[in-house]
């Protein structure tokens, strides 16, 4: 077993840094869409309706998977569920 000590659980599964700051953004931005649905109480068969996509697909969002998420896909459906995103760049630590 490693003693190596990770600054985020998609460091240590991805391959590369870019895999997992592609992996980053796209949890932040899967979470806030899952929050906004239960926030709102919207069904599923609701919330495809105003992301603009069908329902087993939310069902995939609400389920955690991912992996069937572009980053482009999950910005358009986060402004389609009425929320912003903001974008902070910074030097790597």
């Amino acid at each position: 077993m490693s003693d190596e000590i990770f600054d985020s659980v998609w460091d240590a599964i991805e391959d590369t840094p870019q895999e997992a700051e592609n992996m980053r953004l796209r949890s932040s931005l899967l979470i806030a869409l899952s929050r906004r649905i239960e926030t709102e109480g919207w069904t599923q068969k609701d919330a495809a309706a105003r992301l603009g996509v069908t329902q087993p697909r939310v069902s995939d969002l609400i389920r955690g998977k991912i992996d069937l998420f572009s980053l482009d896909a999950l910005v358009n459906m986060v402004s389609a569920a009425g929320l912003h995103v903001d974008m902070t760049v910074s030097a790597a630590a």
